[in-house]
């Protein structure tokens, strides 16, 4: 197997167009090669400074989660921590993650943040929502977002070898007109369900409102766990 290590957009286009297969970190997909045979080329964007940024509002798809620190929102520091072991973290990527992986630890996080995917094709570079990221799995660039004034995240226990654990993610951000809007995201199962509402008139009317939306036909265990992170974020002084 060739390994391609483009340093540029353009000389990633030309190797995708070769039919090499990205790779992300290779955590996902080594296993599956293995038994099935491994590609005549791969192609990993460990070098591709546009794939590498972490900073304000933009974080690269070759970015390893172990990376992923005090310059991104709080949702996304914790979802990425949360992931796997120290030894995965310091291998699997952001691209890996949300777009090779069923579990898509970063998914609830990145739809609180509102983030924007940029998509990498043999002809072109465009951005689009996450809904295109997860149906079709492109490849992936980067995300971008505006940051959120608060954020939080937390993930519940689970018994291993069981259910993935289930997961809220939340976000406050404000709209053109001043407006402040509270974002939830949740994971349960391997479902990933998310809603909007205003939160200016406090938590609790917050949590009412998303009661009457899908995030209320979740089990008591799970809707107790959206209600105390709403509630968490929204009483923060930063939230205000």
């Amino acid at each position: 197997m060739w390994l391609r290590l483009p340093t540029s957009v353009s000389e990633a286009q030309e190797f995708l167009s070769d039919g090499a297969v990205p790779i992300g970190g290779a955590t996902l997909v080594w296993a599956t090669w293995q038994r099935d045979g491994f590609p005549d080329q791969a192609m990993s964007l460990r070098d591709l400074p546009e794939a590498n940024t972490v900073g304000r509002g933009t974080l690269g798809a070759a970015v390893v989660l172990h990376r992923i620190g005090d310059d991104v929102p709080e949702v996304l520091r914790k979802a990425a921590a949360t992931v796997g072991t120290g030894a995965v973290r310091r291998t699997a990527t952001v691209g890996g993650n949300l777009v090779g992986s069923t579990l898509r630890c970063l998914l609830p996080a990145a739809l609180v943040l509102d983030a924007r995917a940029t998509v990498l094709e043999p002809d072109r570079l465009y951005e689009t929502d996450l809904a295109e990221v997860v149906a079709k799995r492109p490849l992936l660039l980067g995300l971008k977002w505006n940051d959120p004034s608060v954020s939080g995240y937390r993930k519940l226990a689970a018994e291993a070898g069981g259910p993935p654990p289930f997961v809220v993610a939340a976000a406050v951000h404000a709209d053109a007109d001043g407006q402040r809007l509270l974002r939830v995201a949740v994971r349960d199962g391997y479902e990933v369900l998310s809603e909007t509402t205003p939160c200016g008139a406090g938590a609790e009317e917050a949590v009412e409102a998303l009661r009457r939306t899908d995030l209320g036909a979740l089990d008591a265990t799970a809707w107790e766990a959206v209600r105390e992170q709403v509630i968490d974020v929204l009483t923060r002084p930063s939230a205000g």
